[in-house]
């Protein structure tokens, strides 16, 4: 028992050596060199010299160039750059209600059975009788209610990479951002599959054209660390059954 007890609180200091790290100190940011993002956008894109380029090209006043007024600036390789709008604003309100009742008896009684039940009254203990002889009567109801009410609302933009650009012309982006603001750090992901042709003029993309989207926005720091409950109270909350 003292041995268990020993581990028991091992592993519970081992559990909490991170989180002791971060106390008297705001959060770390986390660190993008490497990542997805920043490998995407490091890879040297191949010179425009390896299409060549049609002889009517030099002849116009306007050229396809990204830098020219009419040139087109939209997020279409890997390792370009889009913004992500995410402007969320869900409510939803549902209500059940549903109610059962039942009522059963059954009763039969030997009044006159060739005067056998006249004479097997007297045997019988104070109180019992054949009239009726079995009766049996059953009543059973249930009810129940329930109702979800839920209501979203963000507003936020991100800039998303292009970090891959799949055989059928689809685009894969992903984006972090991470906002501290003294002992609490906000983070917003976003990731997800888009169409080159639903992306804006103004390299802008709602989130509701992204497929497959993963959204996260949430934060660690002092604040979230007291909003959420302790260890040993989660673990009751699991182990408890009532």
């Amino acid at each position: 028992m003292k041995t268990a007890t020993i581990l028991a609180t091992l592993c519970l200091a081992l559990m909490s050596c991170g989180r002791l790290a971060d106390v008297g100190k705001a959060p770390d940011f986390t660190d993008n060199s490497g990542s997805y993002e920043h490998r995407a956008m490091s890879v040297i894109p191949l010179p425009d010299s390896a299409e060549p380029a049609r002889p009517t090209a030099h002849a116009s006043l306007w050229t396809r160039d990204r830098n020219s007024l009419l040139g087109d600036d939209r997020a279409s390789k890997r390792g370009d750059i889009l913004t992500v709008v995410i402007e969320i604003d869900d409510e939803a309100k549902i209500s059940n209600s549903t109610e059962r009742s039942r009522k059963a008896g059954e009763k039969m009684s030997m009044p006159d059975l060739f005067g056998i039940p006249q004479n097997l009254s007297d045997q019988l203990p104070p109180g019992a009788s054949f009239d009726p002889a079995v009766k049996l009567s059953s009543n059973s109801s249930s009810e129940g209610d329930g109702s979800v009410q839920r209501s979203e609302k963000l507003t936020l933009k991100i800039a998303a990479t292009v970090v891959e650009v799949l055989q059928n012309g689809v685009l894969k982006i992903q984006g972090s951002q991470e906002v501290r603001v003294n002992f609490e750090l906000r983070e917003l992901l976003v990731s997800g599959f888009v169409r080159p042709e639903d992306i804006t003029r103004k390299n802008e993309i709602t989130y509701d054209k992204i497929a497959a989207a993963r959204i996260s926005y949430g934060g660690r720091g002092q604040i979230t660390d007291y909003q959420q409950p302790r260890y040993g109270q989660q673990v009751a909350d699991i182990l408890i059954p009532f």
